[in-house]
């Protein structure tokens, strides 16, 4: 049996953008292009750049991953000269992709030209648009980013650099951005470090990214993560630091950890793939079963297994094998498969799995479409029995924070016990790490409950930043259109 996903219908939540920025190298353009490449991971729906040579700001974007947009040699890509560019990757999370929509924005501003990148959530961007929009400006997209543009633009400050942190005081919740002015490149980020932003070194050119896995593919040398609230001036003369507002204690995702991040990147002083190994030995301690042979469910779901398997001293195999060449336009042959878009594909290893008691280990459940369809593939294959383990607590509550999250009604978990939810999908049993766990396997000895240690809203609802209210516009890849 194959089973078949989309974004719109698989046990996963989706990051919906990275960002990556330059400044400083003649290549700056084609090292953006293999920085977003690293990065197409936390959006594949569409891509652009923003270069500058010291006079002109030049701009490409398009539809689909970075490759089909920024080859070797294509021409989208020889115009964007320079020595600084930054660019972005876009998930989409409602309606069709529009052009529109694509970063980085450029806009011409009252001191110059102003591009801009964006990942995250405002979470007063209802309040912001109406407010703008009644003042008279007029937009030009359907996302939130293009808020900060206009707050930009309104401010009296004389300096762009103080522009942009009078438009930040603005601005509610989780944001990295990375932003081009007259021959500058900044970052900023959140006041509590929801959404994650690096900086790296290559040769004498500096470098901002979503990850550090962005660095290793250009070669770059990571110095540090932007901290909480702050921003960072980058010119001729090198790094200036400056904080935005009152020091708050970070929240990052943590989130990032279990699932958004590659598993070689380290944020936040952190190993990714050693996060996730050691989530699945926590895991193997807090809920061991007897059994063969442990599973993963591909890709995610592989350091997590390793973890638990050598944490239970149980054997780790791949009994399930997923297919990396469906693209985003396989023949799909059926109109219902035809809309929701089939994205990965996954098939049973069945030789390994028959007649084993096993496994299976995956790093969340959403609607549990998925888990449903993978524990009917590997009793198809014939499995004697089928026990899940879940790298992460329950999902019961939706992400306000620039994450692409079902409403909390269609969220499996927000709805059914632990029992109904393991009935539901036709296991054996099923087990999700505990938060404690989750935060030992972080290295905290426990959840600080009177001032949580990560933002970890969508497994206990509480907000760090006030949550959206109900709005008429619709969610859109940075937030709501």
């Amino acid at each position: 049996m194959t089973v078949t996903t989309s974004p719109f219908d698989a046990d996963k939540l989706n990051e919906e953008c990275a960002v990556f920025g330059i400044y400083g190298s003649s290549e700056a353009a084609v090292l953006t292009a293999l920085g977003l490449h690293a990065l197409q991971h936390r959006g594949q729906e569409a891509t652009g750049m923003v270069s500058f040579d010291g006079v002109h700001f030049r701009a490409g974007r398009g539809l689909g991953h970075v490759s089909e947009n920024f080859s070797a040699g294509s021409e989208k890509l020889k115009k964007l000269v320079g020595h600084s560019a930054i660019g972005h990757n876009r998930y989409s999370t409602t309606g069709e992709s529009e052009t529109r929509n694509i970063q980085p924005f450029l806009a011409e501003l009252a001191f110059g030209q102003f591009a801009l990148a964006h990942n995250g959530n405002l979470t007063n961007a209802e309040r912001l648009h109406r407010s703008l929009v009644e003042t008279g400006s007029l937009f030009q997209s359907t996302t939130d980013t293009e808020s900060i543009i206009h707050l930009v633009a309104r401010s009296h400050q004389n300096e762009p650099t103080e522009r942009i942190k009078e438009a930040l005081m603005q601005i509610e919740g989780a944001y990295a951005l990375v932003c081009l002015i007259d021959d500058k490149m900044i970052g900023m980020r959140d006041a509590l470090g929801i959404r994650p932003l690096v900086l790296g070194k290559l040769d004498d050119a500096y470098v901002l990214a979503s990850e550090t896995c962005a660095f290793d593919i250009i070669g770059a040398e990571y110095i540090r993560d932007i901290e909480a609230g702050e921003m960072v001036i980058i010119d001729k003369d090198g790094v200036q630091s400056h904080k935005i507002g009152k020091a708050k204690q970070s929240r990052f995702c943590v989130f990032e950890y279990i699932y958004f991040a590659r598993p070689d990147s380290n944020l936040e002083g952190r190993s990714v793939y050693k996060a996730r190994k050691e989530i699945g030995a926590v895991l193997a301690k807090e809920s061991p079963v007897a059994a063969d042979i442990v599973i993963p469910v591909p890709d995610s779901g592989v350091p997590a297994a390793l973890g638990y398997a050598e944490a239970a001293h149980i054997p780790f195999d791949l009994g399930i094998i997923r297919n990396h060449y469906v693209g985003r336009t396989f023949i799909q042959p059926t109109q219902a498969d035809r809309s929701s878009g089939v994205m990965m594909k996954h098939n049973a290893n069945a030789d390994l799995v028959k007649d084993k008691d096993i496994i299976l280990v995956d790093d969340s459940i959403v609607r549990g479409t998925t888990s449903r369809k993978i524990v009917k593939m590997m009793r198809d294959a014939g499995a004697k029995s089928v026990h899940m383990r879940i790298a992460s607590p329950p999902t019961t509550n939706p992400c306000f924070y620039g994450v692409d999250t079902p409403e909390k009604e269609k969220l499996m978990a927000a709805r059914m016990t632990v029992d109904e939810i393991a009935k539901e999908i036709g296991a054996d049993s099923l087990a999700f790490i505990s938060l404690d766990g989750l935060y030992q396997a972080m290295g905290e000895s426990a959840r600080n409950n009177d001032s949580p240690q990560f933002c970890d809203a969508c497994f206990t609802g509480e907000y760090p930043i006030e949550k959206i209210g109900s709005s008429a516009y619709e969610r859109s890849d940075d937030g709501i259109a």
